[in-house]
């Protein structure tokens, strides 16, 4: 005999009091929902300026976490946001639904199915939307719209404790860290979006959340493409600098003889073509944070003169004897083992110890688990606007090979191909299943001209000689194609001339060109 609605509430009821992880309020939230009220699948949204964030899905694909519906793309979530009252989609309806090819065990877009939606409001405000589908067009024709209403008041008192909850635990740690006041606390600073909800990503923002609010300079470490810049802005928005600037420089980017001027600023006539004296980075960023992406790329020079800024606060311009006072954190990041870059004497010691007050490890894609399928998710979402798809989603077997592939470019590497795919799909039509095949995960090695051998799968060496081989191998073929030509090989790796010869000197590989030297 099943349990009569109120007999399923009160476990929910019983919920208000306890102290539960959000993720699992939510959870049980929509599993007594769908007890009372039988569907197929259910979302909890948040409004978030225009769009809508999932907090919680049941019966949605893993994906639907990820994506970040905007309220003017969706009119169907825009309608019930606009409601006062609950909403039932007729069978009929032919505006576009958020979820078609979402909802699990469908292979393609719905064409005939039920929707039910609720807006959430909490204290005068609109937080959010309560959703609900059905397969069966025909199952909530008997359900009455003010029962889902009563559902959504409990959603709403739901949300709110557990928003409170959350509010206590931030002001009780704020309390143990600073001497923060509790309009501090109860006012967090929004930051960049890290998408994810593996342990690695967790522990990644709660030591981000720890150092933020420090004047430690932090060192961010991880590979390409998995995000750094995104944590650096992240750490600077949750800082007491939040207000002041947020100054970046890729010191891989900069020609060698430039670095100096970029960092510290000069006068006028301290080189040729220095017709104005111009403020350094270091200066514009004053009272802000200076975020240095690739740091292990600076020479060896403008080292030295980095540390003494870092100790003293005091720096010169180039050309002048004048000494400026800024007050400047440091955020730099790398995705080089400094540590074997300080042995072999091409980084130093003193700096590497003074940039790595704080140091943060930055997960690879292949160490967070299903937060690949949530951040393939997001990037369909964003990019199926801009391609002017009605819907789109995973197969079983494009999510099975997104959750095998080892990922050697990270979160780059995934948002590149998520947008390959979708402008490849887009001929099918206006409602896409992404397979595995649209992904085309083999293409990017084969496009380069060099299919790894098998042994290259497990590397004998570890993962940073087996990059650095491939590194070797691509640039050494493109340069010899391009008969020693520098720059014609950066531009076809989209990269600076003055970081790829850096680099090609790292890895051995000048004098590469079939007449024994690198051309201009």
């Amino acid at each position: 005999m099943s349990p009569s609605p109120l007999t399923a509430l009160l476990p929910l009821l019983d919920d208000l009091s306890r102290d539960l992880p959000q993720a699992e309020r939510y959870r049980r939230l929509l599993q007594t929902l769908q007890a009372c009220l039988p569907c197929d699948a259910l979302a909890l949204l948040r409004l978030d300026g225009g769009r809508l964030v999932p907090v919680a899905v049941l019966g949605l694909s893993t994906d639907t976490l990820g994506r970040r519906f905007h309220v003017d793309e969706h009119p169907r979530l825009q309608y019930i946001l606009e409601q006062q009252r609950a909403t039932h989609f007729a069978a009929e309806c032919d505006l576009p639904d958020p979820y078609d090819g979402l909802i699990s065990g469908t292979s393609g877009p719905l064409q005939v199915h039920d929707c039910l939606g609720c807006p959430l409001h909490i204290d005068g405000r609109t937080w959010g939307v309560l959703t609900l589908d059905s397969l069966n067009p025909a199952r909530f024709g008997s359900i009455s719209l003010d029962t889902l209403e009563a559902f959504g008041h409990l959603a709403a008192a739901t949300v709110k404790a557990s928003e409170r909850m959350r509010w206590l635990t931030r002001v009780a740690e704020q309390q143990k860290r600073s001497a923060q006041t509790w309009r501090d606390a109860a006012t967090p600073i929004a930051a960049p979006e890290l998408i994810g909800d593996s342990p690695a990503l967790h522990h990644l923002q709660s030591e981000m959340a720890l150092v933020a609010r420090s004047h430690l300079t932090v060192l961010i470490c991880g590979e390409t493409g998995t995000g750094k810049e995104l944590v650096a802005r992240a750490i600077h928005q949750q800082s007491t600098r939040h207000d002041k600037p947020l100054i970046s420089i890729n010191c891989a980017a900069l020609p060698e003889s430039l670095v100096e001027s970029e960092l510290f600023g000069h006068v006028r006539g301290a080189f040729t073509g220095a017709t104005a004296a111009r403020a350094g980075k270091f200066e514009l960023a004053d009272g802000g944070t200076l975020f240095l992406d690739e740091i292990g790329e600076l020479p060896l020079p403008v080292q030295a003169k980095l540390l003494r800024v870092l100790q003293s606060g005091q720096l010169q311009r180039l050309g002048s004897d004048r000494e400026h006072q800024v007050d400047v954190r440091i955020i730099a990041a790398t995705n080089r083992d400094l540590a074997s870059a300080v042995r072999e004497g091409r980084f130093r010691a003193d700096l590497y110890h003074r940039l790595g007050a704080y140091p943060l490890q930055v997960p690879a894609l292949r160490e967070r688990g299903t937060d690949v399928l949530l951040l393939a998710g997001h990037f369909i979402e964003r990019n199926r606007a801009r391609l002017q798809i009605r819907s789109a989603g995973l197969t079983e077997s494009a999510r099975q090979a997104l959750l095998e592939h080892g990922w050697p470019g990270n979160v780059r590497e995934l948002e590149h191909l998520i947008g390959r795919a979708l402008l490849r799909a887009r001929a099918q039509g206006s409602n896409l299943q992404l397979t595995a095949t649209d992904l085309g995960l083999d293409e990017g090695l084969s496009a380069c001209g060099w299919d790894p051998a098998p042994d290259a799968v497990l590397p004998v060496n570890g993962l940073r000689e087996a990059v650095d081989d491939y590194q070797r191998r691509l640039i050494g073929t493109l340069l010899q194609h391009n008969r020693g030509n520098l720059s014609a090989t950066a531009r076809a790796l989209k990269i600076d001339r003055g970081n790829l010869h850096r680099l090609t000197r790292r890895l051995g590989l000048e004098g590469a060109s079939p007449g024994g030297r690198s051309k201009n």
